[in-house]
């Protein structure tokens, strides 16, 4: 399995999030930037109880994260628009 790509945070940005993250106790919508990003675009929460269940379930792979983060930013939008309640 992939590792996430340094410098990226599409999975924390395009995605819609309904939990509460600390400091964003109302979740996030789609495509902003969840406030857990720190300077390198990596979670300041990775591996903590406090980072959400549906944070920790989304894993890396090919198809999502594509060649660079434009194209998992533009995969992830594409699949919260069509996973998005009417």
């Amino acid at each position: 399995m992939p590792e996430c790509r340094a410098h990226c945070g599409a999975c924390c940005t395009a995605p819609s999030i309904s939990s509460p993250i600390p400091g964003m106790p109302q979740g996030k919508t789609a495509g902003v930037a969840c406030v857990q990003l720190d300077a390198d675009l990596r979670c300041k929460i990775f591996g903590l109880p406090e980072r959400p269940a549906c944070c920790g379930g989304l894993q890396p792979s090919l198809e999502m994260c594509g060649a660079d983060r434009s194209a998992a930013m533009a995969w992830l939008t594409v699949l919260e628009q069509a996973t998005a309640p009417d």
